[in-house]
């Protein structure tokens, strides 16, 4: 079906423009043309002065709607995900799997294919964050989990989640050469974090070609004056590129502030986002504008990523249009197999609809 998006302010990943339309061919982008010169096959979809941006891709969500996916290894819990990104103006989405036992990471590659195979939408795949991380800088995973990679153990994930598992959160430090150029030969998206890299390792590691970090400032090695760490080596790294969490709890705001003007570009957002749980290894309990474990720990958000992009926008200085990369283009490069984060000929159609405060309207997908 040709549709065209007319009638509202259009955001093509670079800048907001007006009297443009979307032309779009069932699920692609066409192209942009004069609002005025739509071709008469399209069918029209009037956004009534709204603004229409690239749907929002999270590389960090653990579950939503009440549904922990390692709790609740069920394809109904990657369902109750995708609605729950939905509602924050999210299409595409990387479901996460914290430090855990092999065993379930196992369950979770079947769930995902199973989920795929019913037609299940939005999924990028499946994140494991960790268990290869470093027990000091475990934040709230379980400790009794952490462990060191060998070379067998992940060549079995890599066979088991082949086509599943897409991306891993590690701890440079705690892995060998090895593992690194293992994971990278099979196109795996590795993202340094839960590390107490020295600022030597992180920058070894980084120039390795470790790609990103995981929610910057979070269970990492801080910026110290004598000792830089791994949030040192992120800033100072010509291409890495880190996640974060804006939501004023993780991160305060003026720190995000901070990060945006040091990494610029290589900045972006995730939800980090968890759902409540009170059984399993996992318990976590809404505090309100977080979740903690029962003993007070940090252990995720509340955020969706329109809340990302809201709060970048009221409280941490950055202008809506890098707000909005920050939910879109630069998330997006990560995912090399997928055209997203942009309104451009041959991307993806997927659109997220927001007034001038922000509040969403409609989510085209």
């Amino acid at each position: 079906m040709f549709t065209a998006y007319t009638n509202g302010k259009i955001f093509t990943g670079e800048n907001i423009g007006n009297g443009k339309a979307v032309l779009t061919d069932n699920e692609t982008i066409v192209g942009l043309v004069n609002a005025d010169s739509i071709p008469s096959q399209y069918r029209t979809e009037d956004l009534k002065g709204f603004t229409l941006a690239p749907a929002f891709v999270d590389m960090q969500i653990y579950g939503g709607n009440g549904k922990l996916f390692s709790q609740d290894l069920s394809v109904e819990s990657l369902k109750a995900t995708y609605e729950y990104c939905l509602h924050g103006g999210c299409t595409q989405f990387m479901i996460t799997m914290a430090t855990n036992t092999v065993e379930k990471f196992l369950q979770g590659f079947e769930v995902v294919r199973e989920y795929w195979q019913q037609g299940g939408k939005g999924l990028l795949g499946l994140h494991l964050e960790g268990p290869y991380i470093n027990a000091a800088k475990r934040g709230a995973h379980l400790e009794n989990c952490v462990k060191k990679p060998t070379v067998a153990e992940v060549e079995m994930l890599l066979k088991k989640g082949e086509g599943v598992f897409k991306m891993m959160t590690l701890a440079p430090e705690q892995c060998d050469d090895a593992i690194i150029e293992l994971l990278q030969q099979h196109n795996i998206i590795i993202s340094a974090g839960h590390s107490n890299a020295t600022y030597q390792q992180a920058m070894a590691a980084f120039n390795k070609g470790i790609p990103a970090a995981t929610h910057m400032f979070n269970a990492m090695s801080p910026l110290q004056h004598r000792e830089p760490g791994m949030v040192g080596a992120i800033m100072n790294h010509s291409f890495v590129m880190s996640s974060i969490v804006c939501d004023g709890v993780h991160v305060d705001y003026a720190a995000v502030h901070i990060a945006k003007k040091v990494l610029q570009h290589r900045l972006f957002f995730i939800t980090d986002a968890v759902a409540e749980t009170t059984s399993g290894e996992y318990q976590h309990l809404y505090r309100g504008d977080r979740y903690a474990l029962p003993d007070g720990t940090l252990s995720g958000s509340a955020l969706t990523m329109l809340q990302c992009v809201k709060n970048g926008v009221e409280h941490a200085g950055i202008s809506l249009e890098e707000a909005l990369r920050m939910a879109t283009t630069y998330p997006a490069k990560l995912v090399s197999d997928k055209k997203l984060g942009k309104i451009e000929a041959g991307y993806q159609a997927d659109f997220v609809v927001f007034d001038n405060m922000l509040n969403l309207q409609r989510v085209y997908c």
